[in-house]
């Protein structure tokens, strides 16, 4: 995850560059339930309004918390499918906030109503995340329901009102970036505290979809609407929460956003981003789908690196017999092509992994997601590195 905010905030309060380090143990996605109320498109469980046999009971779930406090785990993500249409899920959170975990909610926000809306608050959920892929009809074609934008909608209004910690996930496609600006503008006139910026990855009912991802001079624009809209915010005196993920080139270009604006903190900026290290894969962030299983994330579905009902998570994090876990807790990582000549690859570390296996069949070729060109990053057009300073203000017409 990209920290927007927070790395414009070093622009206007500069702290200092710390050595870079990694958390004790890995923000944990977990998937209870693969069981969804809808059908969206880019789906990465590619789940579907049935039940799936194999899920981990509640006394299970409880014993997978232990290992993951003991593995030191700070965060988990209670995700689905719908996570509200496992009948336990209040039992489930309001565990996991007495283990002290900052504890959030993953929901399409359909089913958030004046019905549950108490229960949901008393919980005290840390932050609830709600999907919205646009308005109105946008969202409504996405999610293959007519009227699940109001619905999801209402939701967020409840969770708001409630005092819970709430935001906006949205994952642009070719077919919704129309409406970002609107997006933006919804999340400012409801007061909602967060906005989560997506690019679609190439896994689950997503990596069908991938035909549809942006054109990369469309994802620079949304790039630059995103860093304008939330630093024209700061300077007005609000505290907007942006941040995006799944391209961690985000990082870089936002470097180059800066050369532009603010070419005297670059070199400041370029010491941030090193220290914040790029993509987290298979490090601090991990995945347990619904079955118990463990991937590297969310997106990594299709490689499992053991079972969680079977044997210790912490275990099975630690285990680097795994080629794919070892690659991608080593720094810097395997990676070939633009990747490896990339003059930036201590800030983004490689980029997304699951987008090059699933298009190459390798998962250390070189992101086919990255939307910066050779002379950006510092490449040559046969993959040699150019001398490149990452802090430069001349670094994309750097000499070979």
């Amino acid at each position: 995850m990209f920290r927007v905010t927070q790395f414009l905030q070093e622009l206007r309060q500069p702290t200092p560059i710390m050595p870079r380090r990694n958390p004790p143990g890995p923000v944990v996605i977990w998937n209870l339930v693969r069981r969804c109320n809808l059908t969206c498109k880019h789906c990465y469980s590619i789940s579907a309004d049935k039940d799936f046999p194999g899920e981990l009971t509640t006394a299970e779930v409880f014993r997978v918390m232990d290992d993951l406090e003991r593995a030191r785990v700070p965060v988990l993500i209670l995700s689905g499918g719908e996570p509200l249409l496992r009948p336990d899920i209040y039992d489930i959170a309001r565990h996991a906030k007495d283990m002290k975990f900052y504890t959030a909610l993953s929901s399409n926000g359909t089913l958030i109503t004046l019905e549950n809306i108490e229960r949901i608050a008393e919980v005290d959920f840390d932050y609830v995340g709600i999907s919205l892929d646009g308005i109105g009809a946008t969202h409504d074609r996405f999610r293959c329901l007519e009227g699940a934008f109001k619905q999801s909608l209402a939701g967020i209004r409840l969770c708001r009102d409630a005092r819970l910690k709430v935001g906006v996930r949205y994952t642009m496609t070719q077919d919704n970036a129309q409406d970002l600006p609107a997006l933006l503008q919804l999340v400012e006139d409801e007061g909602i505290d967060r906005f989560y910026f997506s690019h679609l990855n190439y896994a689950g009912r997503g990596n069908k979809h991938r035909a549809d991802d942006v054109r990369h001079q469309l994802t620079r624009w949304a790039m630059d609407l995103l860093f304008d809209t939330c630093w024209a915010a700061l300077e007005a005196g609000r505290q907007p929460e942006f941040t995006t993920g799944n391209n961690d080139a985000d990082g870089v270009y936002f470097l180059l956003w800066v050369r532009r604006h603010f070419p005297d903190q670059a070199a400041h900026i370029a010491g941030k981003l090193t220290q914040w290290g790029g993509n987290a894969s298979g490090v601090n962030v991990a995945n347990i789908d619904n079955l118990g299983n463990v991937h590297p994330d969310t997106m990594w579905w299709h490689h499992t690196l053991g079972n969680a009902k079977q044997r210790p998570f912490g275990d099975i994090w630690s285990d680097l017999s795994d080629p794919l876990l070892a690659g991608l807790k080593q720094h810097p990582r395997p990676v070939q092509g633009r990747c490896a000549a990339c003059a930036y690859l201590p800030i983004c570390n490689g980029n997304t992994r699951v987008r090059a296996q699933q298009v190459s069949g390798d998962a250390w070729a070189e992101d086919p997601g990255c939307y910066l060109t050779d002379d950006e990053i510092g490449v040559t057009g046969n993959g040699e590195r150019l001398r490149v300073t990452p802090w430069s203000k001349h670094a994309n017409t750097s000499e070979v």
